[in-house]
């Protein structure tokens, strides 16, 4: 089993293993010259096999889909396995690694959902108060929102463009809302409703921007310091943060888009004024520890996380396919709660089965890539091997 190995395998393209391609063409390895190089191989002859065939698989995937570059972390139990492939800055050539930070986009949104429990569990956040007994910043609405059916995207409260956003106007004296999570509900909180909170599910990156205001309002300290303290220390994940463009951030990726066919580089739009739902970034390990903190009692008991995944139902009685901040499904018989992220500079992927104890997290800076194939590909390869 993979997971039984002192190991972790490398997969890097860059300086000195890979000729120089031109700008825009795949960079996957070739037969003259693989992609891959190992460190700390511990691993008995007799499990090599399983990690042979885990980056043959990757390595072709990553070929496929001509990304720029990708990172790919295996859990299973307590060992997490590490795989790289590609640039995380494809101009200055700096090959992806154990050090590349990686925008984590929509897979923010369950950090905040399990501090959310982690308050409930507390008592200091009722899960069906209306938010704004603890935002009272939010305006008023037809009806009340909980901060359970924000947490389950069922709260009403507007997208991106799926009904009319309306923005509060600020001074420049008040400057950007950055990670001041009141201050950035000035984005949206005039927009009406996009439906009565819990008649149909209406995912929401807003919505959790309030959810993540209510949390900073029931704990102590802001929502960064609440997920530092009580998610990141815990889980030993020392390089999550929020990707502020103001902050020179050691290791953070180049993201990558296609234009007219062209490989050319993402814009590099700020993102912390939405800290709460797509504002982190951290390395693929540290994606990798919040997934095996999912499976163990760090964070919350088994009864607590089995709640929060288990599915909402409507106002109706229909259930659907999100809990709390996870969507919930069962693949091959078997309970998988995941989460994807979009946004510019980065495609990620949470896939996670906790009552086998095994986990996979992919991440790539390339705009264009398809983070699901290469998680399939992944657990295609350990369901063989088991």
């Amino acid at each position: 089993m993979l997971g039984s190995l002192a190991l972790r395998i490398v997969l890097v393209v860059g300086l000195g293993l890979l000729p120089r391609a031109p700008l825009g063409e795949p960079l996957g390895g070739t037969a003259e010259a693989p992609n891959w190089a190992a460190s700390r191989l511990t691993a008995r002859a007799e499990d090599l096999p399983l990690e042979a065939a885990l980056h043959g698989a990757l390595r072709q995937e990553f070929a496929r889909q001509e990304l720029v570059g990708l990172a790919v972390a295996v859990v299973v139990e307590d060992e997490i396995d590490e795989f790289y492939f590609g640039f995380a800055d494809r101009e200055a050539r700096t090959p992806v690694g154990p050090s590349t930070m990686f925008r984590w986009a929509s897979i923010s949104k369950p950090l905040v959902a399990v501090r959310a429990v982690q308050l409930a569990e507390a008592g200091r956040l009722d899960l069906d108060d209306d938010v704004r007994v603890l935002v009272p910043e939010f305006p008023v609405k037809p009806w009340p929102v909980t901060a359970r059916q924000l947490a389950g995207h069922l709260g009403g409260v507007v997208h991106y463009s799926n009904g009319e956003v309306i923005v509060t106007e600020r001074s420049e004296a008040e400057g950007r809302p950055l990670m001041d999570t009141v201050a950035a509900l000035d984005r949206f909180k005039e927009s009406p409703l996009v439906c009565e909170p819990g008649s149909r599910y209406s995912y929401s990156t807003h919505g959790y921007m309030l959810l993540g205001a209510a949390v900073a309002r029931a704990g102590e300290g802001s929502l960064r310091e609440q997920v530092d303290e009580f998610i990141a220390a815990p889980l030993g994940m020392a390089s999550l943060q929020p990707d502020d463009q103001g902050v020179s951030i050691s290791g953070r990726a180049r993201g990558y888009r296609r234009v007219a066919r062209q490989v050319v580089p993402s814009l590099d739009r700020d993102v912390s004024w939405k800290l709460a739902g797509g504002g982190f970034i951290s390395t693929v390990g540290d994606l990798a520890r919040f997934a095996r903190g999912l499976m163990g009692d760090d964070l919350l008991p088994r009864p607590a996380l089995d709640r929060m995944w288990t599915p909402l139902r409507l106002s109706s009685g229909e259930r659907t396919s999100y809990g709390l901040g996870f969507s919930v499904a069962s693949v091959g018989g078997e309970r998988t709660v995941r989460h994807t992220g979009s946004q510019e500079k980065t495609r990620t992927l949470l896939s996670v089965r906790p009552d086998s104890g095994r986990a996979v997290v992919v991440m790539t800076n390339s705009e264009f890539g398809r983070v699901k194939p290469v998680a399939s590909l992944v657990w295609g390869v350990l369901e063989q091997r088991r």
